[in-house]
């Protein structure tokens, strides 16, 4: 048998394969991505309903970053005289009452009607890894895909009532964008939620029935902040059971004061699931909004929501600056040592801290 051919075994020359992207090409993308837009071009961005530049100048805003706190500052400047020209409607409830569902019909419904929706999403942060899920796009995915519509969640950090740091300045950047009704979802229910209803016109409170004894409920301080109560999963066999907490919720009401609004909270039941009640939802919003800009409380309240943000900003910006001011990091540590050995009591350190802070 002959020996086999050697150049059969050899490997060939193949064809050289051309490059996918060209070295100009990667330069040109590099030096996009590298190259940051400035405040004025992210303000035309959002003044063109540009959803791009208005995430962009979101995360900005809601930066813990130091040097970005300028830039956000700036945005926000030229964005205050486009806003103010919206509706705010803040929407709580337990977990398991169907927030994102029924935030989702809703804001389907109203985009049907030809408004322009953004759904500010807070999503619960956890304190032992501090990270967040942040899937409410993926449980609104038909709201995600309305051109009308625009999906922002946001991690709650460890803001006291589940509202992200910086959600006010994101309903200012929003409103400028063109959207005429925000929508703030918030994590749960308690005394925290003052947080969200100090920056909405309109509060919400989503409840479901057969969840134990309706008095749980009713006795939250949460029920005198609602505008609304709005008995949710009202479909199948829980029908008859979210008629019959329709009228408990209806009777506990009229026990509490007189709102200064003149508006006298309203009950109503509507399934998510089935769309049915949703457009009863928009019907009680829609005669507050009557009422209140007509007796003059709707801007009244937007006045003193502003007055009460530039005191809540001020505390927060002191407290950041007390902590993170490097004086102050070492005499923390050794007035928390002098306390741990019973040297001085924590009030008494407290107070020294802050004399030592005020008069450096």
């Amino acid at each position: 048998m002959a020996p086999p051919d050697p150049s059969a075994l050899s490997e060939k020359d193949g064809i050289p394969q051309p490059e996918t992207v060209s070295s100009d090409q990667a330069g040109q993308i590099i030096s996009r991505r590298q190259k940051k837009p400035s405040p004025q071009t992210l303000f035309d961005g959002i003044s063109q309903s540009n959803v791009s530049a208005l995430s962009r100048a979101i995360t900005l805003v809601e930066s813990t970053s130091p040097k970005h706190l300028e830039a956000a500052n700036q945005i926000i400047a030229l964005c205050l005289p486009r806003a103010n020209r919206s509706v705010r409607i803040g929407i709580t409830g337990v977990p398991g009452v169907g927030k994102s569902t029924f935030i989702e019909a809703f804001g389907k419904y109203l985009t049907g009607l030809g408004k322009k929706v953004a759904v500010l999403a807070v999503d619960p942060s956890s304190t032992i890894s501090h990270g967040s899920i942040l899937g409410d796009k993926t449980r609104m995915e038909d709201l995600v895909k309305d051109p009308n519509a625009y999906i922002r969640p946001s991690a709650s950090g460890e803001t006291l009532g589940g509202v992200a740091r910086k959600t006010r300045e994101t309903i200012t950047l929003c409103e400028a964008a063109g959207f005429d009704t925000i929508i703030i979802e918030t994590v749960g229910v308690g005394q925290s939620e003052t947080a969200v209803h100090s920056m909405v016109d309109f509060f919400l409170l989503l409840k479901i029935a057969g969840a134990g004894d309706e008095l749980q409920g009713i006795k939250r301080g949460i029920m005198e902040m609602a505008d609304a109560v709005v008995i949710n999963k009202a479909d199948g066999d829980n029908v008859k059971r979210a008629r019959l907490a329709k009228t408990e919720f209806n009777r506990a009401l009229h026990l509490f004061p007189a709102k200064k609004s003149g508006w006298m909270p309203k009950v109503e039941t509507c399934s998510a699931l089935t769309k049915d009640g949703v457009d009863k939802v928009w019907g009680l919003i829609s005669d507050y909004l009557e009422l209140v800009q007509g007796n003059g409380y709707f801007a009244d309240k937007r006045q003193a929501q502003n007055q009460y943000w530039m005191m809540e900003t001020i505390h927060e910006q002191l407290q950041r600056h007390f902590f993170s001011n490097p004086d102050m990091v070492k005499e923390i540590e050794r007035q928390k040592t002098a306390v741990l050995q019973n040297e001085i009591s924590p009030f008494a350190a407290a107070q020294s801290l802050m004399d030592r802070y005020f008069n450096r």
